[in-house]
């Protein structure tokens, strides 16, 4: 099921605080490459928070995202890094708590789905998908002029947007649907439909906020064979925040419970599943319990 186990996302001691409120209390964590990552935990442990701040939509107060795509070397890469959170030569490191939104989104190729989904309703299934490729277009046109004059260069790059649309909606069997209006899909289809406009950024990580609410038994089965898919065939690592534990612990390589924003336990889904602090958490039993839980399955 795994990747190689090389860390491809570390988080290290991340704080962040909302004036008084302590969100997310010193973390720490790694994702591998080619692995799926699940951050689960009860409501307000801080699991979305945890996602704002690796994807750029908060600025930690404190701690370091550490991304380390194929070839980086962590420990001698970071002395390299410029201000902005990027090597100045090779780009193979990032430091995204020192980056903006839209450069994890763009350099670091980082890509995230929402708890609510944010289709573009007006356009059609595959204008959606053609939109999220807008800055290798952009590029293509030479910011506008060579599009406008119908180059050759963007004409290429129009017709490989397509194509990599269209190899995505026959993968969730939407290609049928390609020229209705994204509002029109029934809403199993706009989750599916909002993963793949992430997939068609080309990510190395792919952060997914909750993919399964609200999903039928038949469409949460779907999503499973989505996301394995993504994984093993296509390389891409998963990070995902879920509160359906049938997702979670039968398609996570790795999973990192939360509770009030710290860690309370980290490793495979058995381990997580039979851990006393994870079982207190969710059906709120006494720190009493806990301990004396873990005093009987003690060696």
């Amino acid at each position: 099921m795994g990747g190689n186990g090389a860390p491809l996302l570390t988080v290290e001691h991340l704080t962040m605080r909302f004036g008084g409120l302590v969100a997310i209390d010193g973390l720490s964590f790694t994702a591998n490459r080619g692995e799926i990552t699940a951050i689960i935990g009860p409501n307000g442990a801080g699991k979305t928070t945890v996602f704002n701040c690796i994807t750029g939509f908060y600025k930690p107060t404190g701690g370091r995202i550490v991304l380390a795509p194929l070839g980086a070397q962590p420990e001698a890469d970071i002395a390299t890094l410029t201000a902005s959170g990027r090597r100045s030569r090779g780009r193979s490191l990032f430091l995204l708590e020192r980056m903006r939104d839209y450069e994890i989104a763009a350099r670091a190729k980082v890509a995230r789905t929402f708890q609510n989904i944010r289709l573009f309703p007006g356009m059609t299934v595959l204008e959606n998908l053609v939109v999220a490729q807008h800055n290798a277009l952009m590029r293509a046109s030479g910011w506008t002029v060579l599009g406008l004059a119908g180059a050759r260069v963007y004409r290429d790059a129009e017709a490989r947007a397509i194509d990599r649309a269209t190899f995505w909606l026959d993968k969730v069997g939407l290609i049928d649907r390609a020229d209705d209006p994204a509002g029109d899909l029934p809403y199993g289809a706009q989750r599916r439909l909002e993963i793949i406009r992430a997939l068609c950024t080309e990510p190395v990580l792919l952060c997914l906020d909750e993919p399964a609410a609200g999903l039928n038994p038949r469409e949460s089965a779907d999503l499973k064979t989505l996301l394995r898919s993504i994984r093993t065939d296509h390389g891409t690592s998963i990070l995902l925040i879920e509160h359906d534990m049938s997702v979670v612990m039968e398609i996570s390589d790795h999973v990192v419970v939360l509770d009030y924003g710290q860690k309370i336990s980290d490793g495979s889904p058995e381990a997580v599943r039979n851990d006393p602090k994870v079982v207190a958490a969710y059906l709120g039993v006494e720190d009493e319990e806990v301990e004396q839980a873990e005093a009987e399955i003690a060696p």
